[in-house]
């Protein structure tokens, strides 16, 4: 198996150095943004458990999830790299439709975004993500398009900027890394690095191997 980082002393296999994607621009008239470049890989670092574990470029750990929908069924803790309670993501109750809410470290007050999954079949829309607990139309803030299984999503904000996106990683050669390490890409100035995990957490819920 190709080692995700070199840093990644968990990983097995023989370590493939990797070329650095070369920098994007938003999609809007004349701007361009600074990137966080991270890699995504859906596996727990705790043994038996589900959930995923986020590389910066260099190769050191940033975001991990180790307690993925297992035994906690509704809620989805996103933690930094020595295991602090970033984000807490629970499933809305007595909602139609999927619909999440996320909220700042462990709290279950005042939820920083609401999620959820489109519904309309004819619409390139995967989920629409809007402040607090108002999920209104007239509340959006950015909308989710693309495939998750293939791993190519790309989140807008309300004025059509790309802020974040979701692709295919590849080590130098060509080698596949699989489904199962992606790359995420963020627009920091446009959206919060952990709130795009967040939603990435929610696309793999939704449209993922382990949608319920």
């Amino acid at each position: 198996m190709t080692k995700v980082f070199p840093n990644a002393s968990f990983t097995i296999g023989d370590a493939i150095s990797e070329k650095q994607p070369p920098q994007h621009k938003l999609l809007s008239a004349g701007e361009a943004s600074e990137e966080t470049i991270l890699t995504v890989w859906k596996k727990s670092l705790l043994f038996n458990c589900n959930g995923f574990t986020v590389f910066d470029s260099k190769g050191d750990l940033v975001f991990r999830v180790d307690n993925y929908m297992d035994g906690n069924k509704g809620e989805i803790l996103l933690m930094d790299a020595s295991g602090n309670p970033l984000l807490t993501i629970r499933r809305k109750k007595m909602s139609l439709g999927d619909s999440w809410l996320v909220y700042e470290g462990e709290s279950t007050e005042k939820p920083r975004l609401c999620v959820k999954k489109s519904v309309n079949i004819l619409s390139k829309c995967l989920a629409y993500v809007s402040s607090g607990n108002n999920n209104s139309r007239n509340n959006i803030m950015y909308e989710i398009e693309g495939s998750y299984s293939q791993r190519n999503c790309a989140v807008f904000d309300d004025k059509r900027r790309l802020v974040a996106e979701i692709k295919r990683k590849e080590a130098v050669g060509g080698v596949a890394f699989g489904t199962d390490v992606f790359r995420l890409i963020v627009r920091p100035g446009y959206i919060k690095t952990d709130s795009a995990m967040a939603l990435l957490i929610l696309l793999d819920q939704m449209f993922g191997s382990s949608r319920r």
